[in-house]
């Protein structure tokens, strides 16, 4: 996470596009607004749009705006998110859901500097710093088709790849004490509220989690877990039942573990795919620390990952 840091403190000092990768619940917005803060745009606003949440139909009206007229229900002019962030930070969030549709009129507006309103025949310039952020790997995205090559290429200026909380040893005792502060600051005013502390088995309750929604989990649980106390100290109990089942990976295991068995079936292709997926995921994590990688994947030493590496001809 310090080299996270200081990297955002290094891009954001520069308009280039930055890509920030990241499972759900890790602080891709945080980074974003943080970086946004930090930089000479500060003063500017940051616009953001949640790409999954818009209708396909009108995803293109939502991003360049449109005219009067330009389509059934469009009564007056409108301005896109494009528009309204000029001169700021334009951050999208879930960009893997862009529809390729809309992919093309995107990567004109980033090359361009320039957008044309739905309905309309002139360009509009537009001065806009763009974050993306997503939750899937989009160099697998390009690999599968479901995302334009040029476009990545035109996002991922800078990647910066925010772990996840189950590879962060050290920060959940940190974020514990951090987030019950926040929990306490936000209830303070709530009838009969006392402030809550962790006694020493609720945090090695808590210590011993996987996190799978990371802070954002962390922070509802601790939230539950204030509620479901009637005193001050939350004990081992009070976490535990702060704490939600895990979601079931049996669909996940049935992809890979339940394939039906044909004539064409490869288990080589199949484990090759496998053993990629793995490989690019730790170097990706680890930002190119061959020792923390192999770490990662359970090998004894950086060889070992190299000589993995050769084998699938992956470059780190």
């Amino acid at each position: 996470m310090q080299r996270v840091v200081a990297r955002a403190r290094r891009v954001a000092l520069r308009s280039i596009p930055v890509l920030i990768e990241g499972e759900s619940g890790t602080g891709k917005e945080l980074l974003a607004r943080a970086i946004h803060q930090a930089s000479p745009r500060r003063d500017r606003p940051m616009v953001t749009v949640n790409c999954g949440a818009i209708a396909p139909e009108l995803i293109e009206s939502e991003l360049f705006g449109h005219e009067k007229g330009a389509f059934t229900g469009a009564t007056g002019a409108r301005q896109g998110v494009f528009e309204a962030a000029d001169t700021g930070t334009l951050f999208l969030d879930e960009i893997g859901e862009l529809p390729k549709a809309a992919q093309v009129r995107f990567l004109r507006a980033l090359q361009e500097g320039e957008i044309t309103r739905v309905g309309a025949t002139r360009a509009t310039r537009v001065d806009v710093r763009v974050i993306a952020a997503t939750n899937r790997s989009l160099s697998q995205e390009v690999s599968a088709g479901r995302f334009r090559e040029d476009l990545f290429y035109r996002l991922a200026v800078a990647v910066i790849v925010l772990p996840p909380l189950r590879e962060r040893n050290g920060d959940t005792a940190l974020l514990l004490d951090r987030l019950l502060e926040q929990v306490n600051r936000e209830s303070e005013t709530e009838p009969c509220y006392e402030p809550k502390k962790l006694s020493v088995a609720a945090r090695k309750r808590l210590l011993e989690h996987s996190w799978p929604g990371n802070v954002r989990e962390l922070l509802n649980t601790l939230r539950r877990a204030a509620v479901w106390t009637p005193g001050a100290t939350i004990d081992a109990a009070d976490a535990r039942d702060a704490l939600l089942p895990r979601p079931s990976r049996d669909a996940d295991d049935a992809s890979i573990l339940g394939r039906e068995l044909r004539e064409d079936f490869d288990l080589k292709a199949l484990l090759d795919n496998v053993a990629r997926h793995y490989l690019e995921r730790a170097v990706a994590v680890s930002q190119g620390n061959k020792t923390r990688a192999a770490k990662l994947l359970g090998f004894g030493n950086p060889t070992t990952l190299n000589n993995w590496l050769k084998k699938y001809e992956l470059e780190p």
